[in-house]
């Protein structure tokens, strides 16, 4: 039995006062093996190093994974200009919506010259 499904059938759960294998068996949980003998246990230690082994190669997968998927998304992406405060700025109307039905068409692109207020973040800036 996994160490997990163990704690999960052994915990003693707040509105039963019991735990759900007694519950369902009308018994405790035991363990096998003698935990109070003094020594190394074969098969924990065994169990151990087979974990340590997946964690490792586990972990090498998921960042070559991350890399991977870092590098796709960046393709698309295009380096932010600095803002300072100040700075004059055109705002695009592109998600902009208008209280007038205006035909797409007939609405400028940008907007604005805007001044900075406050720089947000590096691509939020108060205007």
């Amino acid at each position: 039995m996994a160490s997990a499904e163990f704690t999960v059938n052994n915990k003693v759960h707040t509105v039963t006062k019991i735990s759900s294998f007694i519950a369902n068996y009308g018994r405790d949980l035991r363990m096998r093996g003698n935990i109070r003998k003094k020594g190394k246990v074969e098969k924990a230690t065994e169990f151990v190093e087979r974990m340590k082994k997946v964690y490792k190669k586990t972990r090498v997968a998921l960042k070559k994974v991350q890399e991977d998927m870092k590098r796709q998304a960046d393709r698309g992406r295009k380096k932010s200009k600095d803002w300072k405060k100040g700075d004059k700025v055109l705002l695009s109307t592109k998600d902009l919506v208008f209280k007038e039905r205006l035909m797409r068409k007939l609405v400028d692109q940008y907007i604005g010259p805007y001044i900075i207020e406050e720089v947000i973040s590096t691509n939020v800036v108060k205007l």
